[in-house]
């Protein structure tokens, strides 16, 4: 397999070095030269395999024969042995064709464990065989930060330093972050938003001389090796449904759109998926593209989901690519125009083929809280504000057949914002217990990629 760029001014790659790059070094994002498959056999011989086999058979799609399948397997068993429930993603059904994907059952309880884990293990296999270390500059918006900090925290071979916006993400996903007192983990409280953290990693990633010095790699979604991981949970989840035999929906909260877009993905190796719903809260960049094909950029406003406060989405330029029938010297011209301040005018022909598959609706603060009510109240089940999103994005616009709502989070990583809507305070587990009893240790920065760039290379010793 081999690993071209969006925007194809960069030469292809190999599976390790695209996992170790994260972005390519026309700035562009890794997708493959082509699309492997699954025969619809293959996908329903997944019904009743433990989510790890599944995951190594994936996953070995795209690594071709650069890492061993023996040894892609004891990294999954590995990753989600780390999970307290055996399933690892579990199903719980909210109504007759409703059913909740519990992604947060890993270590930092949210979603990005279920892709963060593995690729720790995977980093560390190829880092390990090549005598290489590798530094991580990681931009969260909430949850990637932690996820990657429990799942980096004590690698010989890896040194993290988390960037997270100041005062716009919840304490206990800020603690997942700080508490660590390893010492290959640095934590930055950037003054900005998230769209300003994940400039300033895109920044980064693209100075060759820093790259060169410290190793530098990201696990952000613009990491493709994240969006296979998350590709794993449509299959195992749409199997339990009836697929391939028939399609199954998907409903998504989304900010920077790696889990919709792992959805794609699923889809493109063969798995029948009916529509893919992308619920936004007030920052609707996603919403308003699918219905009108203008990515324009707003304002970022502040929100009680929090994860989802983001006015660019990275991996819409995937999306894009594909859509455009793989122009990459357009797809180079709309974004790093984009990041110059100008929209983007989706051709016709790709709003069309984007469209065929993916929907987008917008949900406000207080449709947002009155979906956490809701929930409880008609299934008796507690949800985060985020996953509250994608279930009120599906109540006004319903699919035939089975959805299967992606819950991202545990509803504890958001204490105050369930307690306020439902009157009743989620209960917490003793991984995040443990949390508020520790020092935390975390820096401020300005919102300057020059001044993160210094700091990383002075901790990278680069």
């Amino acid at each position: 397999m081999r690993y071209i760029s969006t925007r194809g001014g960069s030469p292809p790659v190999g599976f390790v070095e695209a996992v170790l790059a994260g972005l390519a070094p026309d700035g562009g994002l890794y997708i493959p030269e082509t699309w492997p498959g699954f025969t619809r056999e293959e996908i329903a011989a997944f019904a009743g395999r433990p989510y790890a086999e599944v995951a190594a058979a994936v996953l070995g799609r795209f690594a071709g024969d650069e890492i061993a399948q023996g040894d892609l397997a004891r990294m999954c068993r590995e990753a989600y042995a780390a999970f307290d429930h055996p399933a690892v993603v579990p199903l719980v059904q909210l109504g007759s064709d409703v059913f909740l994907a519990e992604l947060f059952h890993g270590p930092s309880l949210a979603f990005k464990d279920v892709a963060m884990q593995l690729l720790a293990r995977l980093s560390d296999h190829v880092l390990e065989r090549a005598g290489r270390t590798q530094t991580i500059l990681c931009a969260t918006s909430g949850d990637t930060g932690g996820a990657a900090v429990e799942a980096f925290r004590g690698r010989a071979n890896t040194r993290i330093v988390a960037m997270f916006p100041d005062g716009r993400i919840s304490e206990v996903q800020r603690r997942f972050m700080t508490t660590a007192v390893e010492d290959n983990v640095r934590c930055l409280a950037v003054a900005g938003d998230f769209d300003a953290c994940q400039a300033i990693l895109k920044t980064a990633l693209a100075d060759a001389e820093l790259q060169r010095s410290v190793g530098l790699s990201a696990v952000n979604s613009i990491n493709f090796a994240r969006i296979v991981a998350q590709s794993v949970y449509y299959f195992t989840t749409a199997v339990a449904l009836g697929a391939p035999h028939r399609p199954v929906s998907f409903a998504v909260p989304s900010g920077n759109f790696g889990d919709g877009f792992a959805g794609y993905v699923a889809h493109r190796l063969g798995l029948p998926v009916g529509r893919i719903l992308i619920g936004t809260n007030a920052n609707d960049i996603l919403a308003r593209t699918f219905r009108t094909g203008l990515y324009a950029r707003g304002t970022v406003a502040e929100t009680q989901s929090p994860a989802m406060d983001i006015q660019s989405a990275s991996n819409f330029e995937r999306l894009f690519f594909e859509a455009t029938g793989r122009d990459g010297p357009g797809t180079a011209t709309a974004f790093s125009g984009f990041a110059s301040g100008r929209d983007i005018v989706t051709p016709p022909d790709a709003l069309v083929a984007m469209t065929a598959i993916f929907a987008g609706a917008s949900t406000d603060e207080a449709a947002t809280t009155r979906e956490m009510q809701l929930t409880l109240s008609e299934t008796g089940e507690m949800v985060d504000p985020h996953t509250a999103v994608a279930l009120s994005a599906l109540r006004r616009h319903p699919a035939p057949g089975p959805t299967v709502v992606l819950a991202t989070a545990h509803p504890a990583k958001f204490p105050e914002a369930v307690q306020a809507a439902t009157g009743r305070a989620p209960e917490t587990p003793a991984r995040a217990r443990a949390l508020a009893e520790r020092p935390e240790r975390f820096e401020p920065i300005a919102a300057d990629a020059g001044k993160v760039s210094d700091y990383v290379r002075t901790f990278a010793g680069g």
